[in-house]
């Protein structure tokens, strides 16, 4: 343990311990609900195919000054997809696939 006892701190934080890590639950969203229930309203509205979902997604980042490969774009369109366009997956993708211009 250092001068600051953060092996103790980060013992106590573990998942092992039983309390949820503070760093970990207190992540800021990108995204707001109202931001997501747009899209997933688009995506499962329009009729898009994977392309078109990529490209819907790719813009949605854009706008909001993240930037995403294609490639991305597509496997999060396909996995989005695959799990019913539930918020929280969403913005899980989302998150993984944004990357700051």
């Amino acid at each position: 343990m250092d001068v600051y006892g953060t092996e103790r701190r980060l013992a106590m934080n573990s998942p092992a311990a039983g309390t949820p890590n503070p760093q970990v639950a207190l992540t800021p969203e990108k995204f707001t609900l109202t931001d997501l229930s747009s899209l997933r309203e688009e995506l499962l509205q329009s009729g898009l195919d994977s392309w078109q979902a990529a490209e819907l997604i790719s813009s949605f980042l854009s706008v909001r000054g993240y930037g995403v490969s294609n490639h991305a774009a597509r496997g999060a369109a396909s996995r989005i997809e695959s799990v019913r366009c539930s918020l929280q997956s969403m913005q899980e993708e989302l998150e993984k696939l944004a990357l700051v211009m």
